[in-house]
């Protein structure tokens, strides 16, 4: 009881997007809005460039798809030359985490003389004219909800994390038909990493009850929805589930953020180049069951909103979340997507390292202990 009142006590700030529009169409809602600003700016990918007119912009309109699926800072920095250039006054970020984090950025930075290393951390941005307005076309992130962005420095691999209240979207569109196309493996890999979002922030040392409801509704999501997206593309309502799924899971990532799980992702990503929401699938299994015994009622109210076996062991856990993971189709041995063993070790002290994510972890998590789960999930 001291600790759920401890918990409860405990200050948050919840911040959500002003205007949130769900629902098969609701791009359109888009364009409505949109119709006040007349210099548009949207950052894309080649794959979602074709949903720009689905939206109906009017006004002068510039479209940017030159992005790395992991931006870096020499990326980002040639976004923010062509935005500067161009003068929006209405910044939108079409595609999935890295292009709304990256569309985020350009919001705040484009007018201001300020870099993105100026701007490292927390609350250092000053301020934003801009408008924004984020459309994602993958379930995972759930960056369309949050106040952070994650850029990869090139020059030693380490996630930059910028995070300010100006980042924040002006308007938030899930429209589950952008996500008919996303391919199966895909789907697979992003709806994880939005139920570690959700599991880790639910586990977390800085777990709180509002934030506990909002991960337990994205876990039962994922549970009820995500074998059907993965199965039928065109399943609208498991489609508009899972986006549900992943904007819980962002708005997870605010007041608590995540642990272990995503420390251990980001060499994955930025070593072996994996995408993020595989890195995340292939490393789930093996954090939730590492932290069973710190937070064993709450793995067993997990299991059972997935509809998985009651496991009351870390051993159990492990092998009930491997089968979810599996029957998804995700490859969850870190060998088939080429990594060696002599490169653990390394990679192990990398995410150790990291510490604004290790911290939050239920139960301490030693550089062996990292080293160990990279070795059981090589195979």
């Amino acid at each position: 009881m001291a600790e759920a009142t401890l918990s409860m006590a405990r200050p948050i700030t919840l911040l959500q997007p002003a205007r949130l529009e769900i629902g098969a169409g609701a791009i359109s809602k888009l364009g409505e809005w949109a119709s006040a600003f007349s210099r548009v700016f949207v950052v894309a990918m080649p794959p979602t460039e074709g949903f720009v007119e689905r939206i109906g912009l009017a006004g002068e309109l510039q479209v940017f798809v030159d992005l790395p699926p992991e931006p870096d800072l020499p990326a980002v920095e040639r976004v923010l030359a062509e935005a500067r250039a161009f003068k929006p006054d209405l910044v939108i970020g079409l595609g999935g985490g890295s292009v709304m984090d990256v569309a985020k950025l350009v919001a705040v930075l484009w007018d201001s003389s300020e870099t993105i290393l100026d701007v490292v951390g927390p609350g250092k941005v000053k301020g934003r004219r801009t408008a924004l307005a984020q459309v994602p076309t993958t379930s995972g992130t759930g960056s369309e909800a949050g106040i952070r962005s994650l850029v990869t420095n090139p020059e030693t691999l380490a996630k930059l994390a910028i995070e300010s209240q100006f980042m924040l979207a002006d308007l938030a569109i899930l429209d589950p038909e952008l996500t008919y196309s996303v391919p199966s493996a895909v789907t697979a890999a992003t709806g994880v990493d939005a139920l570690a979002h959700c599991v880790e922030a639910f586990t977390n040392i800085k777990a709180h009850p509002l934030i506990d409801g909002y991960a337990r509704l994205g876990i039962e999501l994922v549970g009820r929805y995500l074998a059907r997206a993965v199965a039928d593309g065109s399943d609208t309502e498991a489609r508009a589930g899972m986006m549900l799924a992943s904007y819980y899971g962002g708005i997870c990532l605010g007041p608590v953020n995540t642990a272990a799980g995503h420390a251990l992702a980001y060499p994955l990503g930025t070593r072996l180049k994996l995408p993020h929401g595989l890195a995340n699938a292939i490393i789930f299994p093996h954090v939730l069951a590492f932290n069973q015994p710190a937070q064993p009622e709450k793995t067993a109210e997990i299991m059972a909103l997935l509809g998985l076996p009651a496991a009351e062991n870390p051993e159990a856990v492990l092998a009930g979340a491997m089968q979810f993971c599996r029957q998804l189709g995700v490859e969850m041995g870190l060998g088939a997507h080429g990594a060696k063993g002599a490169a653990l070790p390394g990679w192990a002290v990398e995410a150790h390292a990291i510490r604004r994510l290790m911290d939050n972890n239920p139960r301490a998590m030693s550089i062996e202990d990292v080293l160990a789960i990279y070795q059981a999930a090589l195979n």
